[in-house]
């Protein structure tokens, strides 16, 4: 097992049951307490778990939110090959949503440069680089930007949304569940959400297989909602299942 597959599934293990312990963990995985150590220590820097004595909790379970860049810097393969897929998704012409998310941004930086489309984002440094794009026309939803995730949010960005009516929404999720559906930490990003799913024809969600079985505050969208999720590969196929008879059509990259 690589190092970045035992972290992934360290990180599965404490969100699944709350925390993790440093001697379990060695044990389970055959490697070291040392390894595991500097394995926990990666991921708290990462911004998705806090070391506690003798192992580590999932910082869902503490009230936090990690920032976009921590996001950025985990579960990178998975990230893209869901990317990749959700290239299938995209109108021959037309318009498409997509939303600020680490997995997202790598959608729009894979966008054909032979297609021509009008992209609606609500993430500042994603409009700046899809602006430089001559086959794309980028529309930027105004409003207050929240620092923790560079996303847009509040009355300008729905006020916008409001007139707007695209092919496809491109979401991210910061939890996914067959009770709960799809959720956010943060009620006013939960109603931007809403509001971007409720504006486009078709909604995908790309979201990696450690946001399932996660819930938060702010639900911004029901199983019915949503017409297709696309994850990585390593999703249980038991819940993979249960999506599907939810009415979801499911891609494993």
């Amino acid at each position: 097992m690589y190092a970045e597959e035992r972290r992934a599934e360290i990180l599965r293990r404490a969100r699944s049951g709350g925390r993790v312990d440093v001697v379990g963990l060695a044990e389970t995985l055959s490697v070291t307490g040392e390894t595991i150590r500097r394995d926990l220590t990666v991921l708290e820097r990462a911004g998705v778990v806090r070391r506690v004595h003798g192992g580590a909790i999932p910082v869902e379970r503490l009230g936090f939110e990690p920032a976009l860049s921590a996001r950025n810097s985990v579960m990178t393969a998975e990230k893209e090959r869901i990317a990749k897929a959700a290239l299938a998704e995209l109108p021959d012409e037309g318009s498409v949503i997509i939303d600020a998310g680490s997995t997202s941004e790598r959608l729009a930086e894979a966008l054909p440069v032979d297609r021509e489309l009008t992209v609606v984002v609500n993430s500042p440094p994603l409009a700046a680089t899809l602006a430089a794009r001559p086959n794309l026309t980028v529309i930027m939803l105004g409003g207050r930007v929240r620092r923790r995730t560079l996303a847009t949010v509040d009355d300008g960005s729905l006020h916008m949304l409001e007139h707007l009516y695209a092919d496809v929404a491109f979401m991210g999720t910061n939890g996914v569940s067959l009770e709960r559906g799809f959720t956010t930490p943060d009620p006013a990003e939960g109603a931007m959400k809403r509001a971007m799913i409720g504006a486009a024809r078709r909604s995908v969600i790309l979201a990696d297989h450690t946001k399932v079985g996660i819930d938060y505050l702010a639900r911004f969208a029901d199983l019915a909602d949503i017409d297709t999720l696309i994850t990585d590969d390593a999703l249980d196929q038991e819940l993979a299942d249960g999506f599907e008879q939810a009415g979801i059509r499911m891609v494993l990259a």
